[in-house]
């Protein structure tokens, strides 16, 4: 569906400022374009409440100059209806609007309400309609809702679609807390295209040619553009006509630039659309001196009817002063802006922005891709030769100058990780790789194998590692791939000590390469490298996904055994699973709840949930000590509230400098800088005492280091116990990034164990691990190696922020069910949260589960596939033991038993155990 467009806004405005009393001909009349496409009639209370009806409730209109009533703060220069004496949610103000409605045109609804009365804080208002038909049941179709306080009026926006046109249609608004009134000052429901309504009867299909940039060649000199901090100029030509525009006669430039967030702009409001995709694409370029690169990017600022703000990135480039770059991005507004404006910001300042063109369309939908083919795959099988090196060293050459020999002495079995995906296998022939004279740190053996790689394969990567003499320190080693003048990461190991180690990682291509080397490296200059049994190899997902189903079966899932008393023999039982009680969520951001279709989505299939930012300190008291931004969390913990989701707290800190606020890098004295921290400590977990099941007490302490070199190296365990003492209700998790892929050394599944054993053995209440899941090419037995190896904490270990790229949604829907199917499989997981779901407002591009006007692709219907697969049903008869046996999944279960007489239904829950749960029915 589409959303309330601008033009019903501009509706809205101009019969805020034009109040008559014509009658609904008179007015399509006089006013030409407004009333002749308003499906609803007596649209301002002008003529009361002709052609209102109430639903069991009372309702009268204040006129305008009458005054306040209870309170109202604003507008009472016009007429209102007040809805009074509610004792429901569902009463309200209704109007039948059955012959001014069509079936395929998209309607867009624009209503401006307040509410008075004695509740505290906010109550909804939605706009619904009753869709009423002589041959079946009547529905509703919820169209929009608002969170509206006593302080004022507010606009409620959206839009709705009816594929058949039933008998009847009313739109009705309703919603607050009984026993409060509702206030509606004006209600608007158009059709963009149905300019005229009584030639076009309202069916004609709804498009929006609305021009978004205006002068967006600056064929109208600057007309329509501004500076936003600095001056903008229109050339021609600039510096000696070296730099000219590459379309169209002219460009502009933003200069006198004094903070990387100046550039040119220009006010869209009410020329772009919520719920609608947009693509921005820009000629950009540099000019000034000292800088020949830099960052520039497009962005969007928004402020809602509300007065909150919001930045939107849309799209970044690295810009230079030789030639001009396009810069281009997507993004979506999930609610109506009173104010937008689109502006370029970025390089430092000093350097001058140049602009020769910016155009914003509704981004088109591709078509989805189909799934890619893989012809021939043979899996499981090696494709690096001589890898037992029985030919000496052929088919290797030495990258660089070093020198390659053959030597024995290596491990005879293949490394763990790559055993299950082989199947049966070869021991190994116990020669290796010698590697010496290495001068470079790059410097290894090295395979082309680019006839050898199959596109869109998933490869594992396997080998056993061992380092020289020369060095005391850890040495980092890799296998890498060179594809065409990319790096690809195959996977790391660090070696500190004279033993053979096991070094795994995974990768895939899915674009044509010319030439694709594998190599291995990473030993400093001077340090001897030594390589055993090589394996890079094709998994077979499939027969993975077949072991974890055995799996799952024993572990998620308990022996059922009902007990009738009072029944017959014969009786028949139907068993429904409603909920897996396993915990699976979503990030959200305060902006998704906007969107009633991201929160539809969500609430259905999600149980869990986490901010994406708006608990994060830099987010709480952003730009000064001592001013706090609770609202956002506030209303986020209320929305998952009221749905019944659980919450994790991410995070109260966040160890990476990068990451910390302005305010608090200044604090040089250390004493300042700890009772922040205690401040921020008491301040949030008492606010919050009991909300958040979870917190992550101190974000990727494996990554960053800032608050333990300020305050010293108990200052992570003294976060634990005080966090603990504030909120005991609440487990406590480390959480880090790549300890599950292969590929970084700094959190390898041994250095996670070693860094939270440590913070145990300081007395810090580690209560979870947290394994964040950003993950490319996922292969199951090293996911699972680094769970078995974790699991041995006895520690709860949930995957907090699991997330999947690949242009190809077949591809990253395969990737996502690997990282799903793992997870609930292994007896030591106890949840998985995704890190976002609808495309444009997550982290990582493509790796969405819904596009952004949300439409499910193949990643989200695989989620929902294996969510489906997880719930248990079944039916048969009570057996002559009065009894009904099933194993089901952990969760609810609703239990239909009829018999001759009568038919009940019993609710159960089926919990984690080992014993057969028992459950004894009275029917």
């Amino acid at each position: 569906m589409k959303s309330a467009s601008s033009f019903a806004r501009r509706l809205f405005k101009y019969h805020s400022q034009h109040t008559h009393t014509h009658s609904p001909k008179e007015n399509r009349e006089n006013t030409g374009s407004y009333d002749a496409i308003n499906v609803i009639l007596n649209h301002d209370f002008s003529e009361g409440l002709h052609l209102w009806r109430t639903n069991c409730c009372n309702a009268f209109v204040v006129p305008a100059g009458s005054g306040n009533h209870k309170g109202t703060a604003e507008d009472v220069g016009f007429s209102y209806a007040v809805v009074t004496d509610r004792k429901e949610c569902w009463q309200g103000l209704e109007q039948d609007i059955t012959s001014r409605v069509s079936a395929g045109c998209v309607y867009t609804v624009s209503a401006c309400v307040g509410v008075s009365g004695t509740f505290h804080g906010s109550t909804d208002v939605q706009a619904t309609l009753r869709l009423v038909y002589q041959k079946a049941d009547t529905s509703y179709f919820f169209i929009s809702k608002k969170s509206v306080t006593k302080e004022g009026w507010q606009m409620l926006e959206g839009s709705f679609s009816l594929s058949t046109m039933p008998d009847q249609v009313v739109f009705y608004l309703e919603g607050p807390s009984p026993g409060s009134d509702l206030l509606i000052k004006s209600v608007i429901i158009t059709c963009p295209s149905c300019t005229d309504y009584e030639s076009s009867g309202l069916t004609s299909s709804c498009i929006d040619d609305e021009k978004i940039i205006l002068n967006a060649n600056f064929d109208d000199s600057l007309n329509s553009w501004s500076g936003r901090g600095c001056k903008v100029v229109c050339h021609d030509c600039m510096a000696h006509e070296n730099i000219n525009p590459t379309s169209g006669k002219y460009f502009a430039s933003a200069t006198e630039r004094t903070q990387s967030c100046n550039g040119i702009q220009q006010d869209i409001t009410g020329r772009v659309k919520r719920k609608l995709a947009y693509e921005m694409t820009a000629r950009v370029r540099l000019y000034g001196h000292n800088v020949n690169s830099a960052d520039v990017r497009g962005t969007l600022w928004v402020q809602g009817a509300d007065n909150r703000e919001q930045y939107i990135g849309i799209a970044k480039v690295q810009a230079t002063d030789k030639d001009w770059v396009q810069l281009q991005g997507k993004f979506l507004l999930n609610d109506s802006p009173s104010k937008a404006v689109i502006f370029l910001e970025g390089p430092p300042p000093g350097m001058d922005i140049l602009l020769n063109s910016l155009v914003v369309n509704h981004a088109a939908k591709p078509p989805p891709p189909p799934p890619p083919v893989v012809e021939n795959a043979v899996f499981g099988v090696n494709i690096i030769t001589n890898n037992h090196l029985n030919n000496g060293t052929n088919g290797w050459f030495p990258l660089g100058n070093c020198r390659m020999s053959v030597q024995t002495g290596s491990p005879h079995i293949i490394p763990p990780m790559a055993r299950d995906s082989l199947g049966a296998h070869d021991h190994l022939s116990g020669r290796y790789i010698a590697v010496t004279n290495r001068t470079e740190t790059w410097m290894g053996p090295a395979q082309v194998i680019t006839y050898k790689v199959k596109l869109y394969l998933t490869y594992q990567v396997s080998a056993w590692i061992k380092i020289g003499q020369q060095t005391s320190g850890p040495q980092n080693v890799s296998v890498a791939l060179g594809v065409d003048d990319l790096w690809v990461n195959g996977g790391q190991v660090e070696v500190s000590d004279d033993q053979w180690h096991e070094i795994g990682g995974s990768f895939r291509i899915e674009k044509q390469a010319a030439k694709v080397m594998v190599y291995v490296q990473g030993p400093a200059a001077g340090v001897d490298l030594m390589v055993a049994g090589l394996h890079i190899f094709p998994v077979d997902r499939r027969a993975r996904f077949n072991h974890l189903k055995r799996q799952t079966e024993k572990i998620r899932k308990r022996d059922v055994i009902l007990k009738f008393s009072g029944s017959n023999f014969g009786t028949s039982v139907r068993v429904r699973q409603k909920q897996n009680s396993f915990p699976f969520g979503s990030c959200i951001c305060r902006t998704n709840m906007d969107n009633e279709d991201f929160n539809d989505f969500f609430v259905k299939n999600f149980n869990w949930a986490v901010f994406g930012n708006e608990l994060k300190w830099y987010s709480t008291e952003p730009q000064q000590q001592g001013k706090f931004n609770y609202r956002d969390a506030d209303e986020l913990l209320d929305f998952c509230t009221r749905n019944n989701i659980q919450v994790r707290g991410h995070c109260i800190f966040w160890e990476v400098e990068s990451t910390v606020q302005e305010w608090i890098r200044s604090l040089n004295n250390n004493d300042h800088l700890m009772r922040a921290v205690q401040n921020r400590l008491s301040g949030l977990l008492t606010r919050y005492k009991g909300k958040f099941k979870h917190y992550d007490v101190n974000n990727e302490m494996m990554h960053g280091s800032y608050y333990q070199e300020r305050l010293g190296k108990e200052i992570w365990a003294k976060m634990f116990k005080e966090a603990h003492q504030l909120d005991p209700s609440a487990i406590l998790f480390v959480n880090d990034y790549h300890v599950e892929d292969g590929c970084d050394t700094r959190s390898s599944p041994e250095k996670y164990i070693e860094h939270i054993l440590d913070l145990q053995d300081q007395g810090a209440p580690v209560g979870g691990i947290g394994i964040q899941g950003h993950i490319d090419n996922p292969v199951g037995p090293i996911i699972c190696s680094a769970l078995d190896k974790l699991s041995i904490l006895g520690l709860p270990i949930w995957f907090t922020e699991v997330d999947v790229s690949s242009n190809n949604e077949h591809l990253r829907a395969d990737d996502l069910e690997v990282m799903l199917r793992e997870a609930f499989a292994h007896p030591a997981v106890e949840g998985v949260i995704l890190w976002g779901f609808w495309e444009l407002f997550m982290s990582r591009e493509n790796a969405h589960l819904v596009n952004a006007e949300g439409d499910l692709n193949e990643a989200g219907k695989r989620y929902l596939a294996l969510k489906q697969e997880w719930l248990s049903h079944t039916h048969g008869h009570i057996d002559d033991q009065a009894q009904f046996s099933f194993r089901g999944f952990h969760g609810s279960y609703e239990v239909d038993v009829v018999t001759a007489s009568k038919k009940i239904t019993k609710t159960l829950v089926v919990d984690k155990g080992d014993d057969a749960l028992v459950i004894s029915i009275d029917i």
